[in-house]
């Protein structure tokens, strides 16, 4: 019985090491759909971190999520998805 018990911490601990590993860069959902072509969830950059040298990604509690579909080596802090951001910031700022 405490093998078990041990098997199942382990197993556990394992799967929320894992977990840290997608919020560490940010991805909340990675699905490959192809050789180098992904559908991915991560949360958007914070407004007061776009214009910065260091952007930095929302919570993902905020609900503000990027849905993405591209290169499987696109990450919340890519160069290309932030000057998209901070197109996208620029044009509701002059509505």
């Amino acid at each position: 019985m405490k093998r078990i018990g041990k098997a199942i911490s382990i197993l556990v601990l394992g799967g929320s090491l894992t977990g840290s590993a997608f919020a560490a860069d940010g991805i909340i959902v990675k699905e490959q759909a192809g050789d180098n072509y992904c559908h991915m969830k991560f949360p958007a950059v914070r407004e007061k971190t776009l214009f910065t040298d260091h952007p930095r990604v929302k919570s993902s509690r905020t609900g503000d999520i990027i849905d993405f579909y591209g290169p499987c080596d696109e990450t919340p802090t890519n160069s290309d998805e932030i000057a998209m951001q901070k197109r996208e910031e620029l044009l509701d700022w002059k509505e």
